[in-house]
């Protein structure tokens, strides 16, 4: 168990999920309970599951929640797709989130492979 708050990892998610908040404001009234809830809840999901993942007693359940953010980040970059298809995006916010995006999924996936490798050492 540690400070899940210290992991770049987290942080990268943290602002992201800030960045999806903001982002969405502006999007369609009608699209509230719809691609605005889920892009938030995606993009929540990261950081709330690797908080979750260290605060477990095993690095297993680590990896378990792991796996959960990583599947989010890539939920919510296909979320950010459809935004920009449907124009509730400008050019300029599609190309810095998803950008931010596909760090965010290389920073999960390295840590992954981190905690991973630490597991099969033991």
């Amino acid at each position: 168990m540690f400070d899940f708050r210290k992991l770049h990892v987290w942080q990268q998610g943290f602002d992201v999920t800030l960045a999806v908040y903001r982002i969405t404001r502006g999007f369609p009234k009608e699209e509230l309970f719809g691609l605005t809830s889920q892009m938030r809840r995606a993009a929540a999901s990261v950081p709330h599951n690797l908080a979750e993942g260290c605060g477990r007693e095993s690095p297993a359940e680590l990896l378990r929640f792991l796996v959960i953010a990583m599947g989010s980040a890539s939920e919510l970059e296909s979320q950010a797709l459809l935004a920009q298809g449907l124009d509730y995006l400008s050019a300029a916010e599609f190309e810095t989130l998803s950008a931010d995006i596909v760090r965010l999924r290389k920073m999960l996936s390295a840590y992954y492979t981190t905690i991973k490798g630490r597991t099969e050492g033991q």
